[in-house]
């Protein structure tokens, strides 16, 4: 299946998950924990990828776990053109509500809004985030 083909159908599956997430739909997940993980892709304005690898790699990640978001894993597509331009990573949080509470205070953070203008400065980094909340299944190796 070519790569972009692949992507439609991870994108598809992911926006899926929202709906059930937002509706309260939890049939077939575990309930053993509130944990709740983020699975957020970036799509970069063209030649900006570098400069976002940097920015998390330097400072974003940092400021995210001083925020109490758990990072659990960073990847770049392997095929062109979104090896180019996409970065997808997964977070974890301890409920919906905390998730919403980290991002609030990321946003509101002086040190992330100091990197935001500084790695900017020469352009924007993001065209486009699509994030979808999702609730691991009872038989997830990770909960």
């Amino acid at each position: 299946m070519p790569q972009t083909k692949l992507l439609a159908c991870i994108s598809a599956g992911l926006i899926s998950l929202t709906g059930a997430f937002v509706f309260g739909l939890r049939t077939g997940r575990a309930q053993t924990s509130n944990r709740v993980f983020e699975i957020r892709t970036y799509t970069c304005n063209e030649g900006r990828l570098p400069a976002l690898e940097a920015r998390f790699r330097d400072h974003t990640v940092a400021i995210f776990n001083r925020h109490g978001m758990t990072s659990i894993g960073y990847w770049i597509p392997q095929d062109a053109p979104r090896s180019q331009d996409t970065l997808i990573y997964i977070l974890a949080h301890p409920s919906g509500e905390a998730a919403k509470q980290h991002w609030e205070e990321f946003r509101d953070d002086p040190e992330w809004k100091k990197v935001q203008a500084d790695s900017e400065a020469s352009g924007k980094i993001v065209n486009h985030v699509d994030s979808v909340f999702a609730d691991p299944t009872d038989f997830s190796p990770i909960k």
